[in-house]
């Protein structure tokens, strides 16, 4: 038999007394399910009480959140987790073995697709909650007063930086209701023909992250030359009229120093009638709430990612709205989110995209089974249907009311779909322009991501990854392994933690002022 290199383990497993009862270490989701995942390292040669009180004997040590087959499997069958097929066993499997990529494929059969056969009629919430939020013009709300610097086009990206250095330190002291200056630069807005899917994809973020609700003030800059000129960030843009806009190109204003002259000069006027807003009582139904999941691990679709689910849950209950988003991982598990669209056409929007990120991914030379990466294989995911049935659990159990492509304003309340891809920066990135007030990023390995000018909060799904970096997580999922907590008591947990942040509590992310160079929007199409 093949074996894995166990990287992810530092030490030798402790050793584990006589017969233990698979509860004792290992979770079997589902009943039928031919696998269970571990919650803790096991060694080979432990004896294994099934429930039916069968025993079986584990052929090689198993590292914490991989797979144990817990039945036969034939070569070429399907090996279920959640219920769901993960993939075809390359080989016979039998009870006992560590099942992962040495033994476990994909699985490419048809699906069959069923629309709304599984709508969710939520209970409404029993009594309405609120957090403390900014009150803007438009009617919209915001969670941040922040001051954003945009680029139209990467000339200008270190000229916006200066200037919002020159905000950093005690110089904001005396605007404690003002979050910040930041510059959000990106590396593209020349070269594209305006007319492009990457021009238009890159301008519909711009214009997302102006028009925010956290957004208090804006200056954009550019150069004076480039394709995508700042007049067409902001023309036609439908501003609030309690923002404050200051626009500077390099070349007319007299040159870089010049500019960043410019541009502290008209932020410095911006500021009091910023530090001017105050908080005050908001619905929780003006929260928009960005669901992200990264650095994914076998306990992300135990623990943070329903966990959130369930709290997505609660605010779509109160009348809010929740993003959902990263397509290449929804892929094998889009089944699951079809019987829960309102109708075909939405549905249909869900396929469309997909059908789209085939083709893409097969014009760069890969496939969407190419996922998952490294770090999610050392965590115990094997396949993309695998990841993608945990990834989905962040979208909880109410009806997907709408799909959205990259960046485009999210406006329904309910459960929604934001066509992004994977890569963390990039998917928030359009999460945000969409509309997204808070974010919750929910992490197995460990991410670090922040998301100016919306605030993220970053969940653990294991309680070892909690601890290791503790001075980066704000919430530990892993309870519901560890100490039994259920998902349904962290998830509310969560919500609850989602509405002081949205009232001013800060983040980790926050703390450690994260989030400008974590702005990426999505780069399409060629360059000239």
């Amino acid at each position: 038999m093949s074996t894995i290199p166990l990287t992810s383990v530092p030490h030798a497993p402790e050793p584990l007394p006589g017969t233990v009862d698979l509860a004792e270490i290992a979770l079997l989701l589902r009943p039928a399910d031919d696998v269970a995942v571990a919650t803790r390292q096991v060694p080979a040669g432990t004896t294994v009480r099934l429930p039916g009180g069968d025993e079986i004997i584990t052929a090689s040590t198993l590292p914490r959140g991989h797979k144990l087959a817990v039945r036969p499997v034939e070569a070429g069958a399907g090996v279920h987790k959640y219920g769901q097929s993960i993939g075809l066993a390359k080989a016979a499997i039998t009870p006992g073995e560590h099942v992962h990529t040495h033994n476990l494929g994909m699985d490419d059969g048809a699906r069959e697709y069923e629309f709304g056969t599984a709508r969710t009629v939520l209970p409404p919430a029993t009594h309405r909650r609120t957090f403390q939020g900014y009150r803007r013009s438009d009617g919209r709300w915001g969670t941040r007063n922040y001051v954003g610097i945009l680029t139209s086009v990467n000339c200008s990206a270190s000229t916006a930086r200066m200037i919002a250095d020159q905000f950093r330190g005690p110089v904001l002291d005396a605007y404690p209701h003002v979050d910040g200056v930041v510059a959000l630069t990106h590396d593209t807005g020349c070269g594209l023909v305006p007319t492009s899917e990457g021009a238009q994809v890159t301008l519909r973020t711009l214009r997302g992250y102006a028009s925010h609700a956290n957004m208090a003030g804006l200056l954009v800059v550019g150069l004076g030359c480039e394709m995508l000129p700042v007049t067409s960030v902001l023309d036609g843009l439908r501003l609030r009229d309690d923002l404050p806009v200051r626009t500077l190109t390099i070349q007319d204003t007299g040159g870089i120093r010049a500019t960043v002259r410019a541009g502290v000069a008209a932020i410095t006027e911006m500021l009091p009638g910023i530090e001017a807003l105050r908080r005050e009582e908001a619905p929780a139904s003006e929260l928009v709430l960005g669901l992200n999941c990264g650095g994914s691990d076998g306990f992300s679709g135990i623990t943070a990612n329903p966990a959130l689910g369930h709290a997505s849950d609660l605010l779509v209950a109160q009348g809010g709205t929740s993003i959902l988003a990263e397509t290449p991982e929804v892929f094998g598990a889009e089944h699951l989110l079809l019987r829960r669209a309102v109708s075909r056409e939405v549905g249909q929007r869900l396929l469309d995209r997909l059908d789209w990120w085939q083709g893409y991914a097969a014009a760069g030379g890969g496939t969407l089974d190419n996922n998952p990466s490294p770090g999610n294989k050392a965590g115990g995911l094997t396949t993309i249907l695998e990841k993608s049935l945990g990834a989905v659990a962040k979208a909880g159990t109410a009806d997907l009311v709408a799909v959205h492509e990259y960046a485009e304003p999210v406006t329904e309340r309910g459960m929604t779909f934001m066509d992004t891809p994977g890569y963390d920066p990039v998917s928030v990135t359009g999460i945000v322009a969409g509309g997204a007030n808070v974010v919750v990023f929910t992490t197995g390995r460990g991410s670090v991501l922040g998301c100016k000018p919306a605030p993220s909060i970053k969940v653990a799904t294991n309680s070892d990854t909690y601890r290791r970096m503790r001075e980066d997580m704000d919430l530990d999922a892993g309870r519901i392994v560890e100490t039994g907590l259920s998902v349904e008591e962290v998830g509310a947990e969560l919500f609850e933690k989602i509405l002081a942040v949205a009232s001013g509590e800060q983040t980790v992310s926050e703390e450690l002022d994260l989030g400008a160079d974590e702005f990426v929007p999505w780069q399409l199409g060629a360059v000239t």
